[in-house]
């Protein structure tokens, strides 16, 4: 998946529901099946890479007097 820079956080995950959804099917061949769950590998990672990006940028929240607040999101 060349293209993943270009595309967004929501096509991302739209582009591996379809993936994901067609593999559930189960009458992929074979072989489209392994190259299907390389690009929802692919697409999974870069989501993941995007939520971890905003994440980093929520740690610092600003307060209501203006100063900054850092904080952390514990992970469930």
């Amino acid at each position: 998946m060349s293209e993943k820079k270009d595309i967004s956080f929501e096509e991302a995950m739209e582009k591996l529901e379809e993936v994901v959804g067609k593999l559930e099917q189960g009458d992929v061949p074979l072989e489209e099946a392994i190259s299907m769950f390389q690009e929802g590998m692919t697409l999974s990672k870069f989501c993941h890479d995007k939520l971890k990006n905003v994440e980093k940028s929520m740690d610092r929240i600003l307060r209501e007097d203006g100063e900054l607040e850092f904080t952390t999101f514990q992970e469930e």
